[in-house]
């Protein structure tokens, strides 16, 4: 569910560290990277992918990093979210942090498991600010 909060930006702050430490924050092993192919040729589905999207005429996954031929590399992790938790604004104000403490942008994918609270999100960031990044959601976790 949605969560529609008025609260001022420091509350805003106060809440999310709370969201971060409390939700289930896998880290995934090794790069991973985006493939592509025509709408005509979907992905196969196997437990390798993390997400598969289309627009009008392609199909993307996201997959573990190949040969050097897969273009972009990042590190992704995840975070499922405590039943009942207001995690609204989450993914602005930790892209944020991204920005600010690393200079890099991300990627989110988001998902829904009915069995396990609703929204998950899948981050990635290139991988080669992985211990940066590892270091950053460390800290938010800890309330630094």
């Amino acid at each position: 569910m949605v969560s529609i909060s008025q609260e001022s930006p420091d509350e805003t702050a106060l809440r999310l560290r709370q969201v971060i430490a409390a939700a289930e924050l896998v880290i995934f092993d090794g790069e991973w990277s985006f493939r592509e192919a025509p709408l005509s040729q979907p992905p196969a589905l196997t437990v390798d992918l993390l997400a598969v999207v289309r627009d009008e005429d392609r199909w993307c996954w996201l997959a573990p990093a190949g040969g050097a031929t897969d273009g972009e590399r990042f590190t992704v992790f995840s975070f499922h979210f405590p039943p009942g938790m207001d995690n609204s604004g989450f993914v602005g104000w930790l892209a944020t942090e991204f920005k600010r403490r690393l200079g890099t942008g991300v990627f989110v994918i988001c998902g829904h498991n009915s069995d396990r609270a609703g929204i998950y999100d899948y981050w990635g960031c290139p991988a080669q600010v992985r211990a940066e990044a590892v270091q950053v959601l460390g800290e938010l976790r800890a309330g630094r």
